[in-house]
């Protein structure tokens, strides 16, 4: 090589600074190479990346077929080919890649001093590339810790309670840059299933996708360790039918105290760009720190549960013990008034009144049922799915209809006559909603109830006041039976 007499330190302190000044790890790359085809006056410059954790590659003035060229390492070229500068660039003790240029004007030889030059701006490269490294790092535990940070605001407070694991599936989906974020759950059988999905493409198609039992991932799903994967579409521990939409991956414990949860997936598109042991790490800190958000989430709506419970359980015994108590000695002193002597022109009125004490007591009765079934479980036996039914419709009737029970319904009554009267009570009660002037509605189901013929059954009753009823007046009775 030649020595080049022309100065040029002004334009490598240029260069040097620009390098120094950048934090983003790719402006770094680019600031180099951009540098080092200004100090040499080369046309094509590259810096090919060697490093797993690099960001790919930075060029300058290059084509597709220049990039083949002066990415190909080997000797120096040939006699008759373009003459290729190449300097290493090392961050630390590892080498994280190669400084190539190539296109003087003239197809002049690069001298010792745009080598010089170079190794000067290379070395500060490396210094550059450590600080961006570093920087870098520090951003993203900074976002995984604020991403943890506000799943566990938004469990612990009334957002997000509806729909738990959507949450913490699509901020870790976002955290990791990945293609989908799921949550897979033990089956009954022995496999895992996946339970929640947050993709922007097709999440429903993924619902449901099972790991089947015997596959060798399972046992470290289960045994609550983390696993991390290459290639889904080609890793033979994989068997769901989504796989071959994904590259690499994670599969992440969701595990507090001991409990756990589900399993925390976070796939990149086949063809991405590999997990980092960084992002391994931070991602494996989410999901610890969402999992005891999601234990302690579902303690506190435990303990919402149970005082909702234990609060509908005091005003049930009060009902019964102060309220159906009462009305049962009052209609017993009317009833005892009504077989005295000399009371036969208010026997009628006496009457009435004990027949509306006894629907009060029914119906008083029927409440403190209803508030004794769990508040957040659904109703159990035909009592219970009648009492749903009829506070459904209340807001389309307009007025709450009032539900009288005769009988061992719920253990005389078996599920599929159940089912069948419910159909038919929806389609009385939506008949009635539509009839104009309805300002009382009465449901009354009854067993044993005889039919003409003498055989036992259930009988629903629908009775409402509105217009449009026999003989177009008002009031309009419905009656369903069906054996047992």
């Amino acid at each position: 090589m030649t020595t080049r007499p022309a100065p040029r330190l002004p334009r490598l302190l240029e260069a040097l600074l620009g390098a120094g000044t950048d934090l983003d790890l790719r402006g770094v790359l680019q600031h180099i190479v951009d540098g080092a085809a200004e100090l040499t006056g080369a046309g094509r410059a590259a810096l090919v990346v060697t490093d797993p954790g690099g960001s790919g590659h930075a060029e300058s003035g290059l084509t597709e077929s220049d990039l083949a060229e002066i990415r190909t390492p080997g000797p120096d070229p040939v006699p008759g080919t373009a003459p290729l500068l190449r300097v290493p660039i090392h961050v630390g003790d590892e080498e994280f890649g190669e400084l190539r240029l190539t296109g003087r004007p003239g197809a002049a030889p690069f001298t010792v001093e745009d080598e010089q030059l170079l190794r000067v701006l290379a070395t500060q490269a490396g210094v550059s590339i450590g600080n961006a490294r570093l920087y870098e790092t520090a951003r993203q535990r900074e976002r995984w810790i604020e991403g943890a940070a506000a799943v566990t605001t938004a469990l612990l407070t009334e957002e997000g309670t509806d729909d738990a694991l959507t949450t913490v599936a699509e901020r870790a989906r976002l955290l990791a840059g990945a293609s989908a974020g799921v949550i897979l759950h033990p089956t009954a059988e022995g496999g895992m299933s996946i339970v929640t999905a947050s993709s922007p493409d097709d999440p429903d198609g993924m619902l449901g996708a099972t790991i089947t039992p015997g596959s060798p991932v399972l046992e470290q799903l289960l045994g609550g360790e983390p696993v991390f994967i290459e290639d889904s579409a080609t890793d033979p521990r994989m068997t769901t039918h989504v796989r071959h939409r994904f590259g690499p991956s994670m599969m992440l414990p969701l595990q507090a105290g001991g409990q756990l949860i589900g399993t925390l997936a976070l796939p990149r598109r086949r063809g991405g760009r590999p997990y980092t042991d960084l992002e391994r790490l931070l991602a494996t800190q989410f999901a610890s720190q969402a999992a005891l958000a999601l234990v302690l989430a579902d303690a506190r709506r435990g303990r919402e549960r149970l005082a909702v419970y234990e609060d509908r359980d005091r005003i049930a015994r009060d009902l019964h013990d102060l309220v159906v108590q009462r009305l049962f000695a009052t209609g017993m002193m009317l009833e005892s008034t009504r077989r005295r002597p000399g009371a036969d022109d208010v026997g009628d009125i006496l009457g009435r009144a004990v027949d509306e004490l006894r629907s009060t007591v029914g119906e008083v009765r029927t409440t403190i049922f209803a508030l004794q079934q769990p508040p957040a479980d659904p109703p159990t036996g035909l009592r219970g799915r009648v009492l749903r039914e009829t506070a459904s419709a209340a807001a389309r009737l307009g007025v709450a209809p009032s539900t009288h029970f005769a009988g061992a319904v719920d253990t005389r009554v078996p599920d599929r006559v159940a089912d069948r009267l419910l159909t038919a009570l929806r389609d009385a009660l939506a008949d009635t909603s539509a009839r104009p002037g309805v300002s009382r509605v009465e449901v009354t189901v009854e067993t044993p109830a005889r039919s003409p013929d003498g055989r036992d059954g259930v009988r629903l009753r629908v009775v409402d006041d509105g217009e449009g009823g026999p003989e177009e007046g008002r009031g309009t009775t419905v009656t369903w039976w069906a054996p047992l």
